[in-house]
């Protein structure tokens, strides 16, 4: 791939203290690739340090998320080709050959796919295995890293989910599932993260329970009978149960069970409605 149809794009908040070293690697190891800097509004020298190494600078008057950084720069962007990765040294330029070389072989999304050696707590591995399992259920396919913020994408494709992207540090998972629901092709390529340089920015509680609404928001959204019809089913076991303990233990048939019955129709029928809603939405977007 010719690097002059790739940007990289570098969304960054106080990161003064990575992003010199991971800039030269990044323009040494990619001559000719538009590398994009978006600081998001950082109070350190983190733009003046990347706009001396000749890094495109876009700066967010204040600061106003890891995900609408990544949607400036991917507007912005003019490869047909973008490299996403983090600014605080995590991420290994090294490894972008091998997610572009994914890219040359038709897949639409290549995602760096943490291994179990990367620098991260034990809390982080095993929600990130939660949410993996999750999200494969949702989309029914494997997702080997829902959360990683190293990918490379297809810059045309990419731009038809940045209305969907939230603001906050949930972009990967968004982007993620809403590849898989379109029919896209998404491939994953091992490495190795690091330990980032200087303090955190994301809370892995408050955040945890963000993604977790997240998959749900874009499981909804792109496949709503993974949703609707598990509590469906669970409102008309319940109702069954409940029925076969009354009539067993006084010989009737009661209200509760009849609420119960009926909630589970209704929510099937709810689900129902809206697969065929999200259908007629993706045969518009095909046509136009």
């Amino acid at each position: 791939m010719s690097y002059e149809k790739l940007s990289v794009v570098l969304p960054a908040k106080n990161e003064a203290e990575s992003i010199g070293e991971l800039l030269v690697a990044i323009i040494q190891l990619l001559p000719g690739a538009q590398v994009l800097l978006v600081d998001d509004g950082s109070t350190d020298d983190t733009a003046a340090i990347a706009s001396s190494m000749g890094a495109t600078v876009l700066s967010h008057p204040y600061s106003k998320g890891n995900g609408a950084a990544i949607k400036t720069g991917a507007r912005a962007a003019t490869g047909e080709v973008l490299v996403f990765m983090d600014a605080d040294g995590q991420h290994d330029p090294a490894d972008i050959p091998q997610l572009l070389e994914m890219i040359e072989r038709g897949h639409d999304m290549v995602v760096g796919a943490r291994s179990a050696s990367s620098q991260a707590s034990v809390g982080r591995l095993a929600a990130n295995k939660v949410y993996n399992r999750l999200a494969s259920w949702m989309v029914g396919h494997k997702v080997k890293d829902l959360t990683s913020g190293f990918r490379a994408v297809r810059a045309d494709k990419f731009r038809e989910f940045l209305a969907l992207l939230p603001n906050g540090f949930s972009y990967p998972t968004t982007s993620t599932m809403a590849f898989f629901r379109a029919g896209y092709s998404v491939s994953y390529v091992p490495i190795v993260a690091g330990k980032r340089k200087g303090s955190g920015h994301i809370s892995l509680l408050k955040d945890g329970l963000k993604f977790l609404l997240i998959i749900f928001k874009i499981g909804s959204l792109y496949s709503p009978l993974k949703i609707f019809f598990p509590a469906a089913a669970g409102f008309f076991v319940i109702g069954l149960s409940y029925y076969f303990y009354t009539y067993s233990s006084m010989g009737r048939f009661t209200n509760m069970s009849a609420l119960l019955f009926i909630a589970a129709i209704i929510v099937f029928l709810i689900g129902l409605v809206s697969e065929q809603i999200t259908a007629l939405l993706f045969m518009q977007g095909k046509d136009k």
